[in-house]
């Protein structure tokens, strides 16, 4: 059986708070989440990553010696916490390609803004003020090159909030453009069957499926875009 693990949210820093202290937070739902240290290093080391529980372990291990950090709360206890507050998401399947539909099937996908002009009061923010090194910064000027099946992922998710396996179904219909709400039920839930909670298992055995599952996972890793769960 193979498992999988993502992050699912988007991470904020908190400055000047209750106080005068400065914390970590995760947006999700649009709600503002705090994270303890444990949950954040976890968290961190999943965000824009794609795991098996044994690399997730094995990175956590590396930060906790980096950070000289002890919990008396054991790593499998705080990942299922996190499963439990909707932080990380799990996948489950006999083969990885299953269980990474497992995992992302689900998850709504959120573009990451490819304006360059925020791109490049990011870079200046992070270069100038958080003094991050060059070398890092100078990443957030390079234009993505997208696939033709990234290119209609991201099309698709700019117009709406859209799971992975609405996004798969959309494309197997070959429809690109959302006109608004009407358009995408029409589109997404044309029959009496078909639904939210079970549009996932109608996707599954789409011929479109793999290649968009894979665009997505592309896309994020390269940190195109984040999960979300509405």
């Amino acid at each position: 059986m193979e498992k999988l693990y993502t992050a699912v949210g988007r991470f904020q820093y908190k400055e000047h708070t209750v106080g005068g202290k400065d914390y970590p937070k995760v947006i999700l739902k649009n709600k503002e989440l705090i994270l303890d240290i444990q949950e954040m290093i976890v968290w961190s080391v999943l965000n824009w990553r794609i795991l098996p529980v044994e690399h997730i372990k094995a990175l956590y291990n590396h930060k906790i010696i980096e950070l000289d950090f002890y919990s008396q709360r054991s790593f499998e206890e705080c990942l299922c916490r996190l499963i439990q507050r909707g932080l990380v998401a799990e996948g489950i399947g006999d083969q990885p390609i299953d269980a990474l539909y497992d995992l992302l099937s689900d998850l709504y996908i959120i573009p990451i803004s490819d304006s360059l002009l925020l791109k490049f009061i990011s870079f200046i923010r992070l270069t100038v003020f958080y003094n991050r090194p060059y070398s890092v910064t100078k990443k957030l000027l390079k234009r993505d090159k997208r696939s033709a099946d990234e290119s209609k992922v991201i099309m698709l998710a700019k117009q709406a909030t859209l799971s992975t396996a609405e996004i798969i179904n959309c494309i197997s219909k070959d429809k690109l453009i959302l006109k608004n709400d009407k358009d995408i039920l029409d589109t997404l839930y044309y029959d009496k069957y078909t639904t939210s909670d079970n549009i996932s298992a109608a996707t599954r055995y789409l011929r479109e499926c793999h290649p968009v599952l894979t665009s997505i996972a592309n896309l994020y890793l390269r940190k195109q875009l984040i999960f979300e769960r509405v």
